[in-house]
C-alpha cells in the first residue's frame, strides 16, 4: 500500500477516525489503532471500539492499494510534519510515513485482527444537519457517563404521534432535558429508539451544513455527514418514564436575560470551585428580582443580584452550579424562564417564549 495526502487533510481526517477508537481497558488490543483502506483514488481510514465507528474518506494520490492497521500516534507525527504532500508506504509489518526530509516507520499490527466493520446500505432519512446538531447539543449533555446504568447512557429519539417530528430526551436522574423536531422523519409512527449518547455527541461534532443522512438499523444508526460516517450502537434497554417527571404546572415564574444569567451564576460560583457541595442559592421574590449566593467554607461567599421579573411566592432554591450553566447554555433563546413549584420538586428552564424545548433540573436539598 502507497499513498500520498496532503498534511492537513490526511490530519483532519485522523484526528476524526481515531475519536472512535478504544480508550478503556479490557477492549481488544487492536481497536486501540486505525484501519486504513487505499482505494483508486482516495483512502479510508476507520476508528472503532466496536460501541461507536467512525470512517472518514478522504482524496489521495493511490500509488498501490490496499489495507494496514496502522497505530491512532500516526496522528501525531502526521500533525508534526511541515505543510504539503505525506507519503504513506507499507512494507512488510512496517509502514514509512515521510514528508521533506522527515521520515518515521510505524509497526503494523495484523489487519486479520481488526474486527470486521461493513458499512450500512440503506438510503435512510435526510435530516438537516444544523438542525439535528442543535437539538443534539441542547439534550446530550444530560445523559449519564455512569456505564453502570446504561439506560441512562442513551438518548431516546421518539416518534411524536400523528408523523407530526421526533422527541429527544436524555437524563441522567439530577436533570432531564427534552427536544421536540417538529416536521423530521426518520422513524415510524409509535416508533422509539435508545442512541448510545458518546456516538451522538460525536455526530454533533461532525454535522455541518447541508444534510446528514440518518439509516436506522436494529442494532445501529448510522448517521452520514458530508465529512464522515458514524456508526452508533443502539441500547437494549428500556428508557425511564420520564413524562411522570415533569410536573404539570408551576405556581412561580422568573423570567430572566440568558446571558446575564449565566455571568451572574459563573461569579458566584468562583469561591466554590472543586468543592461538590457548594451549591448556588438562588432567592426569588416579587419586589426584589433575583438574588444569588454560594458559600463555601474556609474560602468565603459570593453574592449577587440580578433584576428580574417574578411571580409566585418568595422562594429559596438550590442547584448544583454546573447543572444550572449546563441548562442555561443549552437554552437557545435572550430571556430563560425558570419555573419552580417550591424548593424540593424539579424546576424547570426553558425559553421565556415557549418553544420545543425543556430542561428539568432537581434542587439541592440545603441547611
Amino acid at each position: 500500500m502507497k499513498f500520498r495526502c496532503e498534511r492537513d487533510t490526511l490530519a483532519e481526517a485522523l484526528a476524526t477516525a481515531q475519536r472512535a477508537v478504544a480508550s478503556r481497558n479490557g477492549a481488544l488490543p487492536v481497536l486501540f489503532d486505525l484501519r486504513i483502506t487505499a482505494i483508486a483514488d482516495a483512502i479510508e481510514l476507520v476508528g472503532s471500539d466496536l460501541e461507536i465507528t467512525n470512517r472518514v474518506t478522504v482524496p489521495a494520490a493511490v500509488e498501490q492499494t490496499g489495507v494496514a492497521v496502522l497505530p491512532k500516534i500516526l496522528g501525531d507525527v502526521v500533525r508534526k510534519l511541515e505543510a504539503g504532500p505525506v507519503t504513506v508506504e507499507v512494507e512488510g509489518d512496517e509502514a514509512k510515513v515521510s514528508s521533506g526530509v522527515f521520515a518515521t516507520t510505524l509497526r503494523l499490527k495484523a489487519v486479520e485482527e481488526y474486527p470486521r466493520i461493513l458499512a450500512t446500505d440503506g438510503a435512510g432519512a435526510k435530516v438537516d444537519a444544523h438542525l439535528l446538531a442543535g437539538a443534539l447539543r441542547q439534550v446530550v449533555k444530560a445523559a449519564s457517563k455512569d456505564e453502570m446504568r446504561p439506560p441512562l447512557t442513551g438518548v431516546l429519539v421518539a416518534a411524536r404521534p400523528g408523523g407530526t417530528g421526533i422527541r429527544l430526551v436524555a437524563t441522567d436522574s439530577y436533570r432531564l432535558a427534552l427536544r421536540d423536531l417538529d416536521g423530521v422523519s426518520m422513524l415510524e409512527d409509535g416508533q422509539k429508539v435508545l442512541v448510545a449518547a458518546k456516538g451522538l455527541n460525536e455526530v454533533q461534532r461532525l454535522a455541518g451544513d447541508g444534510e446528514i443522512t440518518v439509516v436506522l438499523g436494529e442494532r445501529e444508526a448510522v448517521f452520514r455527514t458530508d465529512k464522515a460516517e458514524v456508526t452508533v450502537r443502539l441500547i437494549e434497554a428500556d428508557f425511564p418514564n420520564y413524562e411522570q417527571l415533569i410536573p404539570q404546572g408551576y405556581p412561580n415564574r422568573l423570567v430572566v436575560p440568558k446571558e446575564a444569567f449565566r455571568e451572574a451564576v459563573e461569579r458566584v460560583t468562583v469561591v466554590g470551585q472543586g468543592r461538590d457541595n457548594a451549591n448556588v442559592r438562588l432567592q426569588m421574590s416579587t419586589g426584589g428580582g433575583l438574588e444569588l449566593s454560594v458559600s463555601a467554607a474556609d474560602v468565603g461567599t459570593s453574592t449577587g443580584h440580578l433584576d428580574a421579573k417574578y411571580e409566585g411566592a418568595d422562594l429559596t432554591i438550590a442547584f448544583n452550579p454546573q447543572f444550572l450553566l449546563d441548562g442555561i447554555d443549552a437554552v437557545d433563546a435572550s430571556e430563560i424562564a425558570l419555573e419552580t413549584v417550591d424548593h424540593l420538586k424539579p424546576a424547570t428552564l426553558r425559553p421565556a417564549d415557549g418553544g420545543d424545548f425543556l430542561y428539568l433540573l432537581m434542587p439541592v436539598r440545603t441547611a
